[in-house]
């Protein structure tokens, strides 16, 4: 049985009385463990299909099922614990709390997954350290390097041990080395610690080389979904 379950899914979005599809009838199938990278180009529903997995967004039709649980029969509540417990989301542009440091937004993370308060400094520096950051952690977005801020980015997704790990665009903002460290990163992720991987990119031969499949997307439909070897 395959972790994520996505069949016939369609988003359509409107504007005044233009409806605008992004997604034509998806469906794929993605197991435990696997590093899935979506790769077409702008335009072509990446975003939409790992918002819609995230559960930022809802569907039109069709469903996304994790662990068997359907997506599109959640209420805001369902969905807004999906994301504290089973998602853990990275964003191209950080998405970090500017006035709050490292440490400050990664805790505010285990905040809203429950841990108690004595309990969120010591995990929290326990994530930064993780990534490599555990010098870094009274520094505030803006002291940090973008590689440094995608790090602590990453630490703030895996903060309440989340199954499948969500990248939208993790190196778009970043040099080619710093870019590689973070795919490094997230690899060693991938694989050490067993959580699966789904990110949207447009680097298709970084996306060939550390993907176990990739899946590929042009105007709302899915037109590959090879596997690849990881190197």
């Amino acid at each position: 049985m395959n972790l994520i379950e996505v069949t016939n899914l369609r988003k359509i979005y409107r504007k005044g009385a233009v409806s605008i599809p992004a997604l034509r009838g998806v469906s794929v199938g993605i197991a435990g463990g696997e590093f899935i990278s979506i790769v077409g180009r702008s335009g072509s529903g990446k975003s939409t299909l790992l918002n819609l997995i995230g559960g930022l967004d809802t569907a039109t039709s069709g469903s996304i099922a994790v662990r068997g649980s359907d997506l599109s029969r959640m209420d805001s509540g369902g969905l807004a614990e999906h994301r504290r417990r089973t998602v853990g989301m990275v964003f191209q542009s950080f998405n970090l709390i500017s006035h709050k440091s490292a440490l400050e937004n990664v805790a505010l993370a285990l905040t809203f997954g429950g841990v108690p308060r004595g309990e969120r400094r010591a995990r929290a520096t326990a994530l930064l350290r993780r990534v490599g950051l555990g010098q870094r952690l009274d520094h505030t977005p803006s002291e940090l390097s973008g590689g440094e801020a995608q790090r602590v980015a990453l630490a703030r997704a895996l903060a309440n041990d989340p199954e499948v790990l969500l990248l939208d665009e993790p190196t778009g903002n970043l040099d080619s080395a710093t870019a590689r460290e973070i795919i490094d990163l997230i690899r060693d992720l991938n694989r050490d610690a067993g959580l699966t991987a789904i990110m949207v990119t447009h680097e298709q031969d970084i996306a060939r080389e550390i993907s176990t499949r990739v899946i590929e997307l042009l105007d709302g439909r899915v037109v590959g979904s090879g596997r690849e070897e990881a190197s």
